[in-house]
């Protein structure tokens, strides 16, 4: 009777356990063998003589004891040790003392209690496996983008359930200011952090991580995903507002417009996800003065200081140009900074005769070619007292322009002052 029900669930067992994902061959073999040996273990003392051979596709297991023989009557411990007469009788008619006998044993014999603490101890391998599988899948796809259906909600946390149902956590600091869902509704986030303490994998996903931003990008430009357009850096007030610098690989390619997309098609679903986070992209430089001019606008500022030990700038504006650079509550100071990692300092120019005279390089287009125009901005004179108070030799070697065309520019500029 015990062999009839037995059979049935070890062969269940290990279909149960084939069935897993994220867990080899070798492995499945190695843990049913651990869980018959450490049942055996108890069983008999010790499994250090015992072969276990398992075949499971099939749900077959065969178990060998390996004894010792002995004279008839000398037998002190029967699990490692046979009489000579018991070991003949067993199918072995030859068998020698300090021989060894090898005995099957039928483990289904050993009655329900047994079949019940094999199973326990499968089932104890098997979750302990699965819970490493978690760890594991999920430690590698940290800043990953993934999806799960909100399963429940509290006010701390909301848990979702990916399509394996594995458990997705999402902290309510991690959730986007506006964030509000319902159960069975499929939400986007990054995975943030997945530890493993006491062996209980807790995986953590964030909407407000900068790297959330940078996977919605990847997923609706596909000049990144393609790698023709780079993420150079992100600052991110989640909610509010961010700043994304972009590059491309590609001279034919424009990397702000390919971002935002006609009519602002590619970055309008991601605005919508961020729940109308406000996004500005700006192309990405290595000089830091135009990095920084570029991170503050919409502000046109009149000049720029940088200390480059410090990491500090301190850029000089006119009066009305002021609140732009800083900003609706200080953001886009605040994000200017994050992502160039400067510390900006803004100061207002009182100069009135500086400010009514200084005149925007732009205006000078008619005269000046745009390519020695952008050349110069490119040092960070964005002015015509920007030009014509740097020296010569620095516009000549920073701009990388000719003695002559940088002479011209001074005549044009003077001539305009003088006026």
């Amino acid at each position: 009777m015990a062999k009839k029900e037995a059979t049935p669930n070890m062969v269940e067992q290990f279909a149960e356990f084939k069935e897993l994902k994220n867990i080899d061959k070798t492995t499945m073999i190695s843990v049913l063998e651990e869980s018959f040996r450490n049942v055996l273990a108890k069983m008999f003392g010790t499994d250090e003589n015992l072969d276990v051979i398992l075949n499971p596709d099939k749900g077959d297991v065969q178990i060998f004891q390996n004894l010792t023989v002995v004279p008839d009557g000398e037998v002190n411990d029967p699990n490692l040790e046979i009489s000579l007469s018991d070991a003949r009788a067993d199918d072995d008619p030859e068998a020698e003392v300090g021989e060894e006998h090898t005995k099957e044993i039928i483990f289904e014999k050993f009655g329900r209690r047994a079949i019940l603490t094999l199973r326990q101890t499968l089932q104890s391998k098997i979750l302990d496996l699965q819970k490493e599988a978690i760890y594991n899948k999920f430690k590698e796809l940290e800043g990953e983008l993934v999806s799960g259906e909100v399963y429940q909600t509290w006010s701390k946390e909301t848990l979702l359930l990916d399509d394996d149902k594995n458990e997705l956590l999402l902290p309510r600091s991690e959730s986007i200011p506006g964030d509000f869902f319902r159960k069975g509704e499929t939400v986007r986030a990054v995975i943030a952090n997945v530890d493993n303490k006491n062996n209980n994998p807790k995986i953590i996903v964030s909407r407000t991580n900068e790297a959330f931003l940078r996977r919605l990008f990847e997923l609706e430009v596909p000049e990144i995903h393609d790698g023709l357009i780079n993420i150079r850096a992100v600052a991110r007030i989640p909610g509010e507002r961010a700043k994304i610098a972009v590059e491309s690989y590609d001279d034919r390619i424009d990397p702000v417009g390919a971002c935002v997309g006609v009519k602002g098609s590619r970055i309008h679903g991601i605005v919508h996800e961020l729940r109308n986070e406000n996004i500005d992209v700006i192309n990405y430089t290595a000089n830091p003065s135009l990095f920084i001019q570029r991170a503050l606008s919409p502000a046109k500022i009149t000049s720029i200081r940088i200390d480059e030990e410090e990491k500090k700038a301190e850029v000089i504006l006119r009066p009305e140009e002021v609140s732009l650079a800083i900003g609706k509550n200080g953001l886009n100071i605040k994000l200017a900074s994050m992502l160039t990692g400067y510390i900006i300092d803004v100061y207002r120019d009182t100069e009135e005769e500086t400010v009514e005279e200084d005149i925007y390089l732009d205006e000078f287009k008619d005269e000046i070619d745009e390519w020695v125009i952008d050349a110069l901005k490119n040092i960070g004179c964005v002015t015509a007292k920007n030009v014509l108070n740097a020296p010569r030799e620095m516009l000549i070697e920073k701009a990388d322009l000719e003695e002559d065309t940088v002479d011209n520019v001074l005549e044009i500029l003077r001539a305009e002052f003088e006026d």
